[in-house]
């Protein structure tokens, strides 16, 4: 066989400067110069409109004060002179303020329209101060009010003896058009020297920037598959990053050649299944692998990767991945790592429904590949379905327990505020308060009770202590603890219990949970004016309660999955009461590590039987599930 020779890269030609309109690579350099330019722009008529409108403002805002200062002044004049009975020299001191500040308006009116004193002598109605006369129409506040580019004033005056006047006062608000020139006329200024400084700065860096761009330029013809072999030689004249950039060209043919000599002579050899044990073990991964060519193309998927993208393995081979991940971000995270444009690992999560209305969700991590082949990305993809679906259950239940628990704390703490208002007084008020209290922590102590219980039950560290339990005693606990509650929803709350009731050996605090649990669902989800049940028959062998009422019943395909761990009703009605979806779970578990079980009837809208048969000793105690 003869010797391989590298194949040698096409000659190129370096490019030259156009002798017309922007010279090569000088693009880049003309937009930065047109971005800085408009950003300039933009600062400057953003600071010429603030300026003016501050300016215009301030100057509001002065002829405001003024119009106030002189308003006053003139009032407290106008209301000595014509106490005095001085008309002629109030009539000039109003007609000497309008002329010096500019008033359209100055006069003093008696009543409700006679005016006395006016900057317009032809619009006095009395010459005389009378003796007496009405209140005047309106209400006059001494405060400025400036509307339409007029500010207007009315201003009390009391004469002294002879009743109330006021001075109306009207002035234009404006500034000489010559004003706003001036200030515009700065800031033009201003932009004018940064433009020219903008101009300075561009034509010094052009000639050092037009290297760069000149390689920016190649790099997007590469990109779009318009530059051909040898075509992306630069001219010299650009400086050192243009030889840089030559070398880098000359390289890369170079490795082109012996890349594809290599791939021929590998097509060309006996390779005899070296493959196979890695083609196994890739198959053997719960995760998808899916390796890509530069276009994006599949060019070897597993079998995980089949089933979790839902199609044929066969059908992938030399199709393009988006067909199968018709996903945006994954998409644009392929075409990144394809054309070398990143190095870095991209991932991107998708959700997916089926035909059934299954919910998925899928993990793709994109990578590029580090090896001189034909392969340019390696797609992995995991299915993170049950991970979310147990983040999404822990927050609900942190949620949940968080509202549980503000429940019993703020009814505590308004009773004993109650207690503290009125108990002294009213002995009746004082026992509800303690009452309320007791019941509240009782029920805060249970909820603590559940969640300690649901963490033991997770660490599998939940274990019994055993003891003697008076059945009597612990339902007569049970009735007291919820009877007011029933009470208050309207509901009828009934325990039918034999006569007399054995003593069981169990764990009594764990079998109290479970009991209120039961109990506590039953009121918890029966509307008001229902009813709840609580039968109990022991026998030699077994205790067993039935806890039955007339709520919102379950569907048939709920009725195990309501004893999972934060698993709530899909019923909108139940959705509408809190709870925290551990209270069946956890009655359940506690009774079948006394080596008993629960279970329920149901029927939707007619309501639910929940029956607990536990053995009266735990001998033949089951493991908890």
């Amino acid at each position: 066989m003869s010797e391989e020779k590298p194949i040698a890269a096409a000659p190129s030609t370096p490019r030259r400067p156009r002798a017309w309109g922007l010279a090569h690579g000088e693009s880049t350099v003309a937009l930065a110069g047109l971005a800085v330019a408009a950003l300039v722009v933009a600062v400057l008529a953003g600071a010429s409109w603030w300026t003016l409108r501050t300016h215009r403002a301030t100057v509001g805002h002065a002829r405001q004060n003024e119009v106030g200062v002189v308003g006053r002044l003139v009032a407290v004049s106008a209301e000595a002179l014509l106490a005095d009975d001085e008309v002629t020299s109030a009539r000039r001191l109003v007609s000497d303020a309008a002329a010096n500040y500019g008033l359209h308006r100055c006069r003093i009116v008696l009543g409700e329209d006679t005016i006395i004193a006016d900057a317009e002598p032809g619009n006095i109605t009395m010459t005389v101060l009378p003796e007496t006369w009405p209140l005047p129409k309106g209400e006059a506040t001494g405060d400025v009010v400036i509307d339409a580019g007029v500010a207007t004033m009315r201003v009390p005056i009391q004469v002294r003896g002879k009743g109330e006047a006021t001075l109306e006062i009207e002035a234009p608000v404006a500034q000489p058009a010559w004003a706003d020139w001036e200030v515009q006329a700065g800031i033009g200024a201003i932009g004018a020297f940064a433009f020219a400084g903008l101009l300075v700065v561009y034509r010094v860096m052009r000639t050092r920037w037009r290297g760069l761009g000149a390689v920016g330029d190649a790099l997007r013809s590469e990109a779009q598959g318009r530059a051909t072999t040898g075509s992306l030689a630069l001219s010299e004249t650009f400086g050192a990053e243009a030889k840089a950039w030559n070398t880098l060209v000359e390289e890369r043919d170079t490795l082109r050649a012996k890349v594809a000599l290599r791939a021929a002579s590998e097509q060309l050899g006996d390779r005899g299944g070296q493959g196979g044990s890695l083609a196994s073990a890739c198959d053997a991964l719960w995760q998808g692998l899916i390796v890509l060519d530069a276009a994006a193309r599949v060019i070897y998927a597993n079998g995980a990767a089949s089933v979790l993208v839902r199609a044929k393995r066969d059908d992938m081979i030399g199709q393009p991945l988006a067909s199968f991940l018709n996903d945006p971000k994954v998409t644009d995270a392929i075409a990144q790592v394809a054309a070398g444009k990143t190095r870095q690992r991209a991932s991107s999560e998708l959700e997916r429904v089926s035909d059934s209305g299954e919910r998925s969700v899928l993990r793709v991590s994109v990578r590029p590949m580090r090896r001189e082949d034909s392969a340019a990305a390696i797609v992995v993809i995991e299915d993170v379905t049950q991970q979310r679906v147990a983040d999404e259950s822990r927050n609900a239940f942190v949620a949940q327990a968080t509202h549980e628990l503000r429940t019993p704390l703020t009814n505590i703490g308004l009773y004993v505020e109650l207690y503290a208002d009125e108990g002294e007084k009213d002995p009746l008020v004082r026992s509800k308060c303690i009452n309320v209290i007791g019941t509240e922590a009782r029920r805060l102590e249970r909820i603590v009770s559940d969640m300690l219980s649901v963490s033991e039950i997770e660490a599998g560290a939940l274990k019994l202590r055993g003891g003697e339990v008076r059945l009597d005693a612990l339902f007569e606990e049970l009735e007291a603890d919820y009877r007011a509650q029933a009470t208050e929803k309207g509901m009828t709350l009934t325990f039918d219990l034999p006569p007399k009731l054995p003593v069981m050996n169990a764990d009594r605090d764990k079998l109290m949970l479970a009991m209120h649990n039961l109990v506590g669902n039953a009121l918890k989800y029966t509307p008001a004016g229902g009813s709840v049940t609580v039968k109990a028959e022991a026998d030699a062998a077994n205790l067993t309660l039935a806890v039955q009422d007339t709520g919102f019943g379950i569907k048939e395909e709920e009725l195990e999955l309501v004893f999972d761990k934060f698993y709530r009703a899909k019923d909108k009605r139940v959705g509408e009461i809190t709870g925290s979806g551990i209270g069946l779970a956890l009655a359940r578990q506690v009774i079948r590590l006394h080596g008993g079980d629960i279970t329920l009837r149901s029927q939707l809208d007619k309501g639910s039987t929940f029956t607990m048969t536990v053995p009266l000793t735990p001998a033949g105690a089951k493991k908890a599930a």
